[in-house]
């Protein structure tokens, strides 16, 4: 698969960097420069990134990180049996421990959230740092409202990190969270109090935060630039930009 000119492989992390150095310079240099394509793809078109994944693991398949690459690449795509395997094999070769939530999440994805919720109770969280604490707890929710547990997840939801008025990276995702799970039972006036509170948070548009306020508000935003939707905007009566 074709590299980007820009690319040269030196933009990886230093830790990756240096588990590269067990291969020979040159293949070290392609299999970074693959890695490289996933990180800049694997939002854009997770797709592409997966190719670039899978050339990286044909390249180096004894190396942590990318076995690691392989299984979020895998995980963009929603092959999760395949991205729980890479992740295991990356979890055997270092002992670490950070990819327990995404694997629990894999379990979620291949239709198992009762395993989901049973790795949220092993040993292994209590090993994690805050932000992968907050990360299983999103993935426990989740399986409770998968399992058609919606109070349950609520409640899961739940905690000092959520009452917290500190800004983290993943505030705003579990503020977010909160409010969809809170209107799924019901509690709207409060689910709207969480949406506003994720928005405040989310400097980085990480969620769909102000769509759903302007849901719940009754708010519908018209293309301007779709002459369908302003025509039945105008068929509503007074031509505004939105309607109740």
């Amino acid at each position: 698969m074709p590299i980007d000119d820009d690319v040269t492989g030196a933009e990886i992390d230093k830790e990756v960097r240096q588990e590269l150095m067990s291969l020979p310079k040159t293949l070290a240099e392609d299999v970074a420069k693959n890695l490289v394509m996933v990180a800049r793809l694997l939002d854009e078109d997770p797709q592409a990134a997966y190719g670039y994944a899978r050339v990286a693991l044909r390249l180096a398949s004894r190396v942590p990180s990318v076995r690691e690459a392989a299984g979020f690449a895998a995980y963009a795509v929603e092959k999760y049996a395949e991205a729980l395997a890479e992740f295991r094999a990356a979890r055997r070769m270092t002992g670490l421990q950070h990819l327990w939530p995404v694997m629990a999440d894999c379990e979620r994805g291949m239709g198992r959230p009762e395993k989901a919720l049973a790795m949220a109770g092993e040993p292994e969280v209590q090993k994690l740092d805050k932000a992968g604490q907050v990360e299983m707890r999103l993935v426990a929710a989740g399986a409770r409202r998968d399992m058609g547990q919606a109070e349950a997840a609520v409640v899961t939801l739940q905690s000092p990190e959520l009452a917290s008025s500190s800004q983290q990276p993943w505030t705003a995702r579990l503020r977010y969270a909160y409010a969809d799970a809170l209107l799924e039972v019901g509690r709207e006036d409060e689910a709207r109090e969480w949406f506003a509170r994720a928005l405040e948070a989310d400097q980085s548009g990480s969620t769909d935060a102000s769509d759903r306020l302007a849901e719940l508000d009754g708010v519908e935003f018209i293309d301007a630039l779709d002459p369908e939707a302003e025509e039945e905007a105008a068929g509503d009566g007074d031509g505004g930009s939105t309607s109740e």
